[in-house]
């Protein structure tokens, strides 16, 4: 697989709410990088799996809940450089179910095998003492951590923003584990305003951004995570669905939909100067947007178009 400098293309939207209030509001389509590898799991994995080439590996470890982006992209990503790869499962439970969850189901179509683990025994996955067995269990094989993040994938994140960025006085990002919004910081102008939209109920994220950057161009907007780690509401999917209808660009419900809503909102309550210019990183993650549509059937609410 050839890891391209890829340049994603920046979307200008026209709604009428931004005319209104003078916005410029434009997203950079890094969902669009690959059909199976998108947005920010693409930057990440790219100088893991380069690194893990390097060092002469030939398999892979990771780690991810039943419905995460990262495992689905890492999936590919092995399967493109001819790894072996073992996906951590969080929930012993999730095993008997793997042939209802899109997410599993197709890691596993891609080659992933899966090592399904306890939820309190995933909590220590970032132990020293969890990752000292694990290595001296699985000793030729590359541990790549929950989400992509580390050093190597936060430099992948850099490559993000390109000259046009540049040009945008707010730059907004959702927020997982930090990396992707760390790339971006690094990257960014001190003159440009970073805003990140955590889609978890956490009070650490300023404290692990600041472990990772020395950058301090950013602020954490904590309002819009509807209750926590993949939790919606019939308001954010009609919101999600209504943006798609009128701008043709697809959200998920974990992420960049959360990020997308706050962003619209706070340009409701003018939280933005007139003729101030916003530019959305679109981190891809619409493979998971099949299995809550599962769910919201089940539950007979709307699902997302």
């Amino acid at each position: 697989m050839n890891w391209i400098d890829y340049k994603s293309e920046i979307q200008t939207i026209d709604l009428p709410l931004l005319a209104q209030k003078k916005i410029k509001l434009s997203v950079l389509r890094e969902d669009l990088i690959h059909p199976k590898i998108s947005g920010n799991k693409f930057r990440k994995l790219k100088y893991n799996i380069i690194e893990a080439k390097r060092l002469g590996f030939k398999k892979i470890i990771t780690f991810g809940g039943a419905f995460s982006n990262h495992i689905a992209a890492t999936a590919t990503a092995a399967k493109l450089n001819n790894f072996e790869v073992i996906g951590f499962i969080r929930g012993e439970e999730v095993q008997a179910l793997i042939d209802q969850n899109p997410t599993l189901r197709f890691a596993q179509s891609e080659g992933m095998k899966f090592n399904f683990i306890s939820r309190e025994k995933y909590r220590l996955k970032d132990s020293e003492e969890f990752l000292s067995q694990l290595k001296l269990d699985y000793p030729d094989f590359y541990i790549i951590p929950e989400g992509g993040t580390n050093d190597l994938a936060i430099k992948g994140c850099e490559e993000i923003l390109y000259e046009e960025c540049y040009n945008y006085d707010y730059i907004t990002s959702a927020i997982g584990t930090a990396g992707t919004i760390t790339g971006i910081l690094n990257s960014s102008t001190d003159n440009q305003h970073i805003l990140g939209f955590p889609a978890v109920k956490s009070e650490h994220f300023d404290e692990e951004i600041r472990k990772l950057t020395k950058k301090i161009n950013y602020c954490i907007i904590e309002n819009y995570h509807f209750g926590g780690y993949g939790k919606v509401s019939e308001e954010l999917i009609n919101f999600i669905n209504s943006f798609k209808e009128n701008t043709s660009i697809p959200l998920d419900p974990i992420y960049t939909g959360k990020m997308v809503y706050g962003i619209f909102d706070l340009i409701k309550q003018d939280y933005f100067k007139e003729n101030s210019s916003i530019l959305v990183v679109h981190t891809g993650g619409l493979q998971g947007i099949e299995g809550m549509n599962k769910l919201l059937n089940k539950k007979n609410k709307t699902i997302i178009i």
